[in-house]
């Protein structure tokens, strides 16, 4: 399975109770794959909405996107800085300086989980635009 991010949320009691029916019923496993099951859902009928909105942003990645130290110095030739757009998994390797990182990107907008050293993500919040 993918990695999964937990998260908390707050139902009332009635619709936990109603999720708990499905599940004894054979609908869903559990009640997390409910609750997959109607975010996709709702995901799936917000497709246009999503679209438009990554359009904006070029360019766009989407999954997981590690960058390493030697990724970063190869970004930092460019006599431009880059924007960084995109939604999943942003991982920036721990040997990373914030300086680089302060060097090769102009905007940064991500959609996600952040994996980096603290500095590292002190830089990339000041960026986001």
């Amino acid at each position: 399975m993918a990695d999964m991010e937990k998260i908390t949320i707050n139902l009332t009691p009635v619709d936990l109770g109603r999720i708990d029916l499905l599940v004894e019923e054979g609908y869903y496993q559990n009640r997390s794959d409910f609750i997959r099951a109607a975010i996709r859902r709702e995901l799936d009928g917000q497709e246009q909405a999503l679209a438009a909105r990554i359009s904006r942003f070029d360019p766009w990645h989407a999954g997981v996107l590690r960058l390493s130290r030697q990724d970063l110095e190869e970004f930092a030739r460019g006599s431009a800085k880059r924007d960084l757009y995109g939604l999943g998994s942003l991982i920036i390797e721990a040997d990373v300086p914030p300086s680089l990182v302060e060097w090769v990107f102009g905007r940064v907008r991500w959609y996600g989980t952040i994996e980096a050293s603290p500095q590292v993500k002190s830089v990339l919040s000041r960026k986001a635009d």
